[in-house]
Formats: structure tokens, C-alpha cells, sequence
């Protein structure tokens, strides 16, 4: 028996790196799928059905149905058709992970404007395409037959870059701390009917090495007993266990696994503040007041893993 026997999932961006290795395991947890994947990896320009088709593939030889689909997540209506592509192939869909991405990383004085709108489109409105679609699907079968509960389960994907921050990556921060935000608010309004969480992996792909060089080296660390932290492998479980029954009552939470530890993170919050008296600040007032106000403040990457802490 696995946690998702029967399930049926839509996994995007599952032809290389951490999606396939969601895929994988969840075809080892009986789970059914649709791979969609357009074949042209983090640089979102050449298409190879062969990426998809070698996952079905896999998934195929571990004893689950699973069939390719190989169209972009930014087209909102061929979003619409992996949800009918499900409904079609399996009879209903029980499950989506918005794993689809690309880079193109630039400083903002030299970004282009379309090296900005595509990074916003593939990962944020891409993510907004299938969600919206998903949300309606698991709306319509949770209110036709109410003993299904929140059955659905939807599984967002954000990163390191929108939780703290990366230089050169203003586009990718963006959109990714954007869909934080985004699951948290979509959660409360498809409770009834789904559960909305988001994941932040940090595993070795080629979008943590090949098109970020100087991750390359960071990306190969392991502990003296030879454990491969970044190993997207070790990712894997997670996406599996939110997108079962048991995770039923887990909705709105940004999870981060890196290696054998996962986090869970809570968005904004006050960390300081100053008050006047009742008295509106003038300029010149905070001007006096401000040292007091950034003094002895966090680190803005506090709660980032550190070397040590990934070891131990």
C-alpha cells in the first residue's frame, strides 16, 4: 500500500531535476500522473518531448498510469487542458504540484523587460494558470458530492531567492516570494474544498548549477559520512506526504527541505518598533529616532541553513 494509491496528479516542470524526482516517488506511492514537462529545461527555448516522455516512461515500470503533456504553464487555456487531459485519461484529478521553472538572471540595471515578464509568467502566472483551473475542478466536485472533503491538494513551489533574497535575481525573488504569498491567501479560500501549501527546495539541478556557476561548488557538499545533502532526491518526500490523505489537515504553510531537515515558515513579521507619544512623526522626529529603530536588528537571513547546521 502506498499513501497515494489511486491518486492522480498533475506534476509540471517534471522532466529533469527536483519534479522528476517528485514524480518518481509518488509513482512508488501508487499515485497516477500526467508529466508535463515542454523539454526545454531552465531555458524555457528549445522543446524535447523526449524529456516527459522518458519520465512516463519510469513511472510506467513502477506499476502506475502516466501519460506526457508538453505545454507551457503561461498559456491559461492549455492549462485548463492538462486539468481535462486528467479528467479524461483518469477519471478525476486529485492532485497538483506547480513545479515548473526558468532563470534568466541579470542585474536590474541590465534586465531586460522580456527577461522579466517570462520569469513572472513561467513561475507566477504559471502558477496561477493551473491553480485557478485545479480550484475550480476541486470546487465544483467538493460541493457536488460534499463527503469528499478537502480532497484536493495543490503543492506551490518558491525558493531561497524569494525568501531572502539573491543578487541578480530580482525577476526569480520576485516571482517566487509572490507565490508564497500567493498560497497562503488561496488557501483560505479553497479550504473547504483543497489544501494549498508551498514547498522551497534546495537540491542540485541546472538551475542550482548550470545556469548559477557559482552555486555549482556548494551544491556538491556532503557530510564526512558521505551524505549527498543537495541530492534532489531528498526533496521528494515531502511533496509526497503534503499531497496525501495524511496531510489533510496541513493548508497555507511554506515548507524548506534541504538534505534530511525541513522547516516551516511564517511570512512577515514585526521585529522592531518605535512610537511617539500619541504624536504624528515629523521627518526630523525620525531622523532622531531612526538609529534607535535599526539598531542591533536581525540578520535579513535569519533562519537560512548554514554549512554547519546542514552538517550536523
Amino acid at each position: 500500500m502506498g499513501m497515494l494509491d489511486g491518486k492522480v496528479a498533475i506534476i509540471t516542470g517534471a522532466g529533469r531535476g527536483v519534479g522528476r524526482e517528485e514524480a518518481l516517488l509518488m509513482a512508488k506511492e501508487g499515485c497516477n500522473l500526467i508529466i508535463n514537462d515542454i523539454g526545454g529545461g531552465a531555458s524555457h527555448l528549445d522543446k524535447d518531448a523526449k524529456i516527459a516522455d522518458t519520465v512516463v516512461e519510469e513511472c510506467k515500470a513502477l506499476g502506475v498510469k502516466a501519460i506526457a503533456n508538453y505545454d507551457s504553464v503561461v498559456d491559461y487555456n492549455k492549462t485548463k487542458g492538462m486539468i481535462d487531459q486528467a479528467i479524461s485519461e483518469f477519471g478525476k484529478l486529485d492532485i497538483v504540484v506547480n513545479n515548473a521553472g526558468i532563470l534568466r538572471d541579470r542585474m536590474i540595471f541590465n534586465m531586460a523587460e522580456e527577461e522579466f515578464d517570462l520569469v513572472i509568467a513561467v513561475h507566477l502566472k504559471g502558477t496561477f494558470n493551473l491553480t485557478r483551473h485545479a480550484g475550480s475542478y476541486f470546487r465544483e466536485q467538493g460541493k457536488a458530492f460534499p463527503d469528499l472533503g478537502n480532497f484536493g491538494r495543490i503543492i506551490n513551489t518558491a525558493s531561497d531567492s524569494g525568501l531572502y533574497g539573491n543578487v541578480g535575481q530580482s525577476n526569480y525573488g520576485a516571482a517566487k516570494s509572490g507565490i508564497a504569498t500567493f498560497t497562503v491567501i488561496v488557501s483560505q479560500e479553497l479550504a473547504k474544498y483543497a489544501t494549498v501549501n508551498c514547498v522551497v527546495p534546495s537540491a542540485r539541478t541546472r538551475m542550482t548549477t548550470d545556469l548559477t556557476p557559482k552555486m555549482a561548488n556548494f551544491m556538491k557538499m556532503k557530510t564526512k559520512e558521505g551524505f549527498d545533502i543537495f541530492n534532489p532526491e531528498h526533496f521528494a518526500p515531502l511533496v509526497a506526504y503534503i499531497a496525501s490523505d495524511a496531510a489533510k489537515d496541513i493548508n497555507g504553510e511554506v515548507f524548506r527541505a534541504i538534505g534530511d531537515k525541513v522547516w516551516v515558515y511564517r511570512g512577515w513579521k514585526a521585529v522592531k518598533k518605535i512610537s511617539n507619544n500619541m504624536q504624528t512623526f515629523t521627518p526630523q522626529k525620525l531622523a532622531e529616532r531612526f538609529p534607535e529603530l535599526m539598531k542591533d536588528l536581525p540578520s535579513k537571513r535569519e533562519g537560512a541553513a548554514t554549512p554547519d547546521e546542514l552538517m550536523g
